[in-house]
């Protein structure tokens, strides 16, 4: 009786894994739905290829300059607006010292005569664009009294946008690349542009090392604001008219690159093939030898299975495991 009951407990184990093996995948991990990969054939076709790398910035002046004012006293006219491109020597405003404002104040209450005699002999001073730019901020108004530490006005050069690129990235930035600004707020327009330097100090924020890129637009459009986030994609090579196949359809071991193509006639496995690739988008690759235009390589099709009925147990000596 001890015999028997032994084999009835093994019996019932051995009927539990095969159960297990049957609801879970060998290599799955998890339930398996009761089918083998299937594939579809892709052909190999000619096309464009463009390696970028993505990243995240923000628009600003190259250069920002503040514009103080030579002298204490009061603004009596200014001259220019936001937005409005000056050049350099340009007169931005006219103001009165301290002192000539105190004095056309005490002849302007004697009468006109008085004022314009005194504004006559005692001048304003103006206050001139250093350099050739555009006005981003005007912070006075006629009649306001300023300080020699207030800025009156903010000019900027030009604007580009200042790019954060990843450590792992960096390498693959050189001067003068292409590149292609969105801005988040007109995702529809795009901007062409070019590195114009690439920052030697890293930076790091929120845990990332990252390095500050100046990417120059090639017009800078009306609609362009410091301040603006934008997204910059750094074209990093571009190839137009190679042969390439999708990405999933290629596998690497041991440093060699292959692909599937059919099994002979008659229900023969797939076979791989070595081939030479190129550069990759991360959805196609180039393929520089090994295959031609026209041929076909398999790719593991997103849905369709065989049925459960097909996998045998593993316990029987004919059982081969399926990739």
């Amino acid at each position: 009786m001890k015999k028997s009951g032994k084999w009835i407990f093994l019996a019932a184990v051995l009927a539990a894994g095969v159960g297990g093996w049957m609801a879970w995948g060998p290599r799955s991990g998890g339930p398996r739905n009761g089918k083998s990969p299937e594939y579809q054939q892709v052909p190999v076709q000619r096309g464009d290829l463009k390696v970028t790398v993505q990243a995240t910035g923000v628009v600003q002046p190259q250069n920002r300059l503040e514009i103080k004012p030579p002298i204490a006293g009061r603004v009596e006219e200014v001259l220019v607006k936001e937005g409005e491109p000056v050049k350099k020597g340009k007169v931005l405003a006219w103001m009165s010292s301290t002192e000539r404002a105190a004095l056309l104040d005490a002849a302007r209450a004697k009468g006109p005569e008085s004022l314009a005699h005194w504004e006559e002999i005692y001048k304003p001073a103006p206050l001139i664009a250093p350099l050739d730019g555009t006005i981003i901020g005007r912070k006075v108004e006629p009649g306001q009294t300023v300080t020699a530490q207030d800025a009156v006005f903010v000019l900027s050069d030009r604007l580009i946008i200042l790019a954060q690129v990843d450590e792992t990235d960096i390498g693959q930035i050189r001067l003068r690349q292409g590149a292609e600004v969105a801005l988040d707020a007109y995702p529809e327009q795009k901007i062409t542009a070019s590195v114009d330097q690439i920052g030697y100090e890293a930076k790091t924020v929120n845990n990332v090392t990252i390095y500050e890129v100046d990417v120059l637009p090639r017009e800078v459009p009306e609609v362009m604001r410091s301040g603006m986030t934008a997204n910059v994609t750094f074209v990093i090579e571009e190839k137009q008219g190679v042969l390439r196949v999708p990405a999933e359809a290629v596998r690497r071991e041991q440093g060699q690159a292959s692909v599937r193509i059919a099994g002979r006639p008659g229900g023969s496995a797939p076979e791989a093939k070595p081939v030479e690739t190129g550069i990759t988008d991360g959805k196609w690759v180039e393929v520089v030898s090994g295959l031609s235009e026209g041929d076909s390589v398999l790719v593991r099709s997103k849905g369709g299975l065989p049925a459960r009925k097909n996998l045998k147990s593993p316990f029987t000596p004919d059982f081969q495991r399926r990739r």
